[in-house]
């Protein structure tokens, strides 16, 4: 009888916590690609920049 009870449940609590930490990844990889994008465009103004003041 208690299984009963405690299964529905279960699967629920389950999903929301591997659902709600899938959402989290995804957020950290955002952050990720936008933080690579950001230090590579830097990366490319300062050696334009290097390159320039060198001729």
């Amino acid at each position: 009888m208690m299984t009963k009870r405690f299964f529905p449940l279960a699967i629920i609590a389950f999903l929301s916590t591997t659902l709600a930490s899938c959402e989290l990844i995804q957020g950290i990889f955002k952050a990720g690609v936008w933080t690579g994008v950001i230090v590579v465009v830097l990366v490319l103004a300062l050696i334009i920049w290097l390159i320039s003041r060198i001729f």
